[in-house]
């Protein structure tokens, strides 16, 4: 039975459409979006079932979005099995860590770590590069790649878009929309491997999973329609991407370094 309120209820799509809109257009920030917003707009008060169903919600949004960005062509799904197989793994691996340290800490960490990512992708690319670009896919790479992606993700309880899409492009070489098309496989197995953890121990809201879902249904059909477009747009993709990524950090840093002044 639903027991949120009609304003709660229609916060909860809200909430799911910007965070498959996320999706659709980056491949990442979904948990990192989602968590906060289930928080402090929806209302939800219980962390634990916020994260599971968070969890299961990313998931699903990930997967929806994924073949939007299949028919455009975007998923090379070798390095899309290769990736997310032994990142699915990493992830329960990390997770069983995770559990241990303080949230707020982890948070803060991850901040820090979205950083230096986000300034690594705004690197400019080596004369010629682009013109040179090809994807290959290397086995050992790509699977080493995975497990430690999917091991960081688990570790800081996160879907890790923001992690498997640079990990994808350094691992393969391929472009950021095919990246970020690809990513959304192990997006959705990252995220599903954490939420049936929560689900058994009773931690997921379903009704606010629905209400998320069909959000980001809406919401990712968006996404990847302007994905797609500013792909055509030499970098421009790659550093919306980053300034994403550099603005959610600075958020997190300022709502953890509050709580590290506390202690």
């Amino acid at each position: 039975m639903p027991h949120l309120t009609i304003l709660q209820s229609i916060l909860s799509v809200f909430s799911g459409g910007i965070v498959g809109f996320s999706l659709g257009l980056i491949g990442g920030g979904g948990s990192i979006l989602a968590v906060p917003l289930l928080l402090y707009v929806v209302g939800l008060r219980d962390p634990h079932v916020v994260i599971g169903s968070t969890a299961l919600a990313v998931s699903v949004n990930a997967f929806m979005n994924l073949i939007p960005h299949w028919r455009r062509g975007n998923v090379r799904w070798k390095a899309a099995i290769l990736f997310a197989m032994p990142g699915a793994i990493g992830a329960y691996v990390g997770s069983i860590f995770g559990k241990m340290v303080n949230d707020n800490a982890i948070l803060f960490l991850f901040a820090l770590l979205m950083i230096i990512i986000a300034m690594l992708m705004l690197r400019p690319a080596k004369k010629g590069s682009e013109a040179t670009r090809s994807i290959a896919v290397k086995p050992v790479r790509v699977v080493s790649s995975g497990f430690s992606t999917g091991a960081i993700s688990g570790f800081f309880g996160i879907g890790g878009g923001f992690l498997i899409v640079p990990g994808l492009v350094f691992s393969t070489g391929m472009g950021m929309i095919e990246a970020i098309g690809t990513s959304l496989f192990s997006v959705g197995t990252f995220g599903l491997t954490t939420a049936v953890s929560y689900a058994v121990s009773g931690l997921v809201d379903w009704y606010v999973v629905m209400l998320y879902v069909v959000g980001g249904l809406v919401g990712g059909l968006l996404g990847v329609r302007l994905a797609t477009r500013l792909s055509k747009t030499k970098r421009l993709l790659q550093i919306v991407f980053s300034t994403i990524i550099i603005l959610v950090a600075c958020y997190m840093l300022y709502k953890n370094l509050s709580v590290f002044h506390l202690l």
